[in-house]
């Protein structure tokens, strides 16, 4: 399963009234519950007998399509972790940090790295500007939709 469908499917059941969403394909089953605090997401694999859709991708794929979406109040950017797992500000525990406080970044900027799983994630800019604050220190856990980085959009 594409982990881009992963966030989305997690994005809805966190701007919905649902509390609880499965989804299986194949041998993997994912389980997305939440409570009024804190969202969670559960990944399993099954036997692939055993297998056997709770909700098709396509009706998922339908209910993004009617949350609606919040305008920007201002031109301060909050960059949010799009999964749950370690931040590390550089590449390696000898390398320099991707960025800093007062970098100018594009969109499409690598700001980071999120572990999940033993699978490093990068973490790209959703649009350009000024890091005006790191806003998690380097080797922490972080939740999903966690502020990570504020900007100042040019």
């Amino acid at each position: 399963m594409d982990i881009n469908l992963i966030k989305k499917l997690i994005k809805i059941v966190e701007q919905s009234e649902v509390t609880e969403f499965s989804v299986q394909e194949g041998e993997l089953k994912i389980k997305i519950s939440k409570n009024s605090h804190q969202t969670s997401v559960q990944l399993q694999s099954v036997p692939v007998e055993a297998a056997r859709p709770a909700v098709s991708l396509q009706q998922a794929a339908d209910i993004n399509a009617a949350i609606p979406t919040e305008p920007a109040k201002s031109n301060h950017h909050e960059i949010r972790s799009p999964i749950v797992g370690t931040f590390y500000r550089a590449p390696s525990p000898d390398a320099d940090s991707y960025v800093q406080v007062g970098d100018s970044i594009s969109q499409g900027t690598v700001l980071c790295i999120v572990e999940a799983m033993k699978l490093m994630n990068e973490i790209e800019s959703d649009c350009s500007g000024k890091i005006l604050k790191i806003l998690v220190e380097n080797g922490t856990p972080v939740e999903y939709n966690q502020p990570l980085f504020l900007v100042e959009k040019n």
